[in-house]
């Protein structure tokens, strides 16, 4: 048998659109058969903190400028008033 060593086999191979669509595939799957697991606000809020806390932790987060901060803000609270 032939030593592959730290050559990526499977998943970590594949092209990211390709390993895109899988996932897609798996999640939808997973939505239809009733077992995906759905987020409360607070979960998704806490997981956005860790995820936050992590890419400031690596020096991978985006700093938003005040112009930046003032159009997010502005776009969330449109979205808010049309789910209403």
């Amino acid at each position: 048998m032939a030593d592959r060593g730290s050559q990526n086999r499977g998943f970590a191979s594949m092209d990211p659109d390709k390993q895109k669509e899988i996932a897609s595939k798996g999640g939808k799957a997973a939505h239809a058969k009733g077992t995906a697991h759905e987020f409360s606000s607070e979960e998704a809020r806490e997981a956005g903190r860790k995820g936050g806390k992590a890419a400031h932790a690596k020096g991978t987060a985006h700093e938003f400028s005040s112009e930046e901060a003032r159009e997010a803000g502005r776009k969330g609270g449109q979205s808010t008033q049309r789910d209403r």
